[in-house]
């Protein structure tokens, strides 16, 4: 059988995978440079920079004191799921003074997962806040610290003031399948979420 150039056109685009993009944002040193780590397929990007003591009065250590590192732009990384889709993972900074990269990150997006640490629950609020007002997809994966105290998913909920269609899960950031469990949640909520709003009226 021969085929014309639309018809190979055709085959090809069938056999691309859809590709979308993931932010992993959370506070200062709540796992996401370890999450993208363990999951990416490739080398992952990582833009990060030793603490200094000029940061000490900005920067809180606070549950994180043996963290010598943090993420000045962003960490980038990608997992194939199956043959249908790729994710291209993009981590935000942590802190607040990085946060003017937070809008040009997002740009695109499907989707994100906040991480979120029991010790430090509030810094999940900024991330929160951010998604919510932009209408942004989100789930909440607790990133289980050796130590920590585990919390049921509710609990986490109530403590953060989430609405009831937002997923909430736990997770261990270093290990791959977890990690990747906590990926295709956040597809899955964002695919659901973008079904359930109204297409925009025609003209």
């Amino acid at each position: 059988m021969v085929f014309g150039r639309s018809d190979r056109r055709q085959q090809t685009a069938a056999a691309d995978p859809v590709t979308l993009k993931i932010l992993v944002a959370g506070g200062f040193g709540v796992g996401k440079t370890t999450l993208v780590g363990a999951v990416s397929e490739i080398k992952p990007l990582r833009t990060e920079e030793r603490l200094t003591e000029a940061g000490r009065p900005v920067d809180d250590l606070h549950g994180v004191e043996a963290k010598s590192t943090t993420t000045v732009a962003m960490d980038f990384g990608r997992i194939t799921v199956n043959d249908q889709l790729v994710l291209y993972l993009f981590g935000t900074p942590g802190q607040d003074r990085f946060w003017f990269l937070w809008d040009e990150l997002a740009r695109g997006a499907l989707g994100a997962v906040v991480l979120a640490d029991t010790r430090r629950l509030a810094d999940s609020f900024a991330a929160i806040d951010y998604f919510e007002r932009r209408g942004l997809p989100f789930t909440v994966a607790v990133n289980c610290f050796d130590g920590a105290d585990r919390y049921p998913p509710e609990a986490v909920r109530d403590a953060l003031d989430l609405d009831p269609d937002v997923p909430v899960m736990l997770c261990d950031a270093r290990e791959r399948d977890s990690a990747r469990d906590v990926l295709i949640a956040v597809v899955e909520h964002a695919m659901r979420t973008r079904g359930r709003r109204p297409e925009p009226a025609l003209p």
